[in-house]
């Protein structure tokens, strides 16, 4: 069990007050890492410090807007601030829109993709910069989607098409820095969700349930503790051999 020991490392997770932002943040807490969070609303960052501080963690938060470019290297600084420097980054933060192809608003399509690959670009180059290249050390886990894998079912009313193809780009972008940043000892990897309940998603899939379910192999949705092992495996020891990699936690939505 000491290969999934993350005492004494600190993880920078944004989207980290809910959701599966979260749920990472637990099993980290559980891990022994101290895990700081960013997200937009402070009560809920101070509802999720609360909610890990329970559970025994070490945690900081910092309000922001990763979508204010400008602002990130100060986020980076107050979090070295924190707990002396970032051993793991999480990039979580992101969001959709939902309009046709033939109707998508360029703004929406921006707001997307800025949020959701311009964002991390920008503050893991930031935290490469300033914490892992020094150390010639660091674990990046950037959270995809099996949308970023293709289009969506022709059967449903999803027209996601900036989400789909932010999410294809972040999955490339992984493989493309683990490429560049493996002589440096640093290792980045990602995470494809399937179908999980969450406030962006709870809605659609109750809309959706009886046609996408029997899509899904296991027959269920993803739980609260469904995406912990994959993200405790690629940060920790015991993936120290895992780079490069997108792992699709669906229940075989995409075997």
């Amino acid at each position: 069990m000491n290969l999934f020991d993350l005492s004494g490392q600190t993880a920078l997770i944004t989207g980290g007050s809910r959701g599966l932002g979260l749920q990472i943040a637990e099993i980290f807490v559980d891990a022994g890492a101290n895990v700081i969070l960013t997200a937009r609303k402070s009560h809920e960052l101070e509802e999720a410090k609360a909610h890990l501080e329970a559970l025994g963690g070490s945690v900081a938060t910092i309000a922001c807007d990763l979508l204010q470019l400008d602002t990130i290297a100060a986020v980076v600084e107050k979090a070295i601030g924190s707990f002396g420097s970032i051993d793991i980054l999480v990039n979580n933060a992101g969001t959709s829109w939902g309009a046709p192809m033939e109707s998508h608003p360029l703004d929406g399509w921006n707001k997307v993709m800025d949020l959701n690959i311009t964002a991390p670009f920008v503050l893991t180059q930031e935290v490469g910069k300033r914490c892992f290249l020094p150390r010639k050390t660091g674990k990046i886990l950037n959270i995809a989607s099996i949308a970023g894998y293709g289009g969506n079912r022709a059967d449903s009313d999803m027209f996601t098409i900036a989400y789909n193809t932010s999410k294809a780009a972040m999955i490339n972008f992984t493989r493309a820095l683990a490429t560049e940043w493996g002589r440096h000892n640093i290792n980045v990897n990602a995470l494809a969700p399937g179908f999980f309940p969450s406030k962006m998603s709870e809605v659609l899939l109750e809309r959706l349930e009886q046609t996408l379910m029997p899509s899904i192999p296991l027959l269920r949705f993803g739980g609260e503790n469904d995406l912990k092992g994959p993200a405790l495996l690629l940060v920790s020891e015991a993936g120290r051999h895992i780079t490069g990699q997108c792992i699709a936690v669906d229940g075989g939505a995409t075997a």
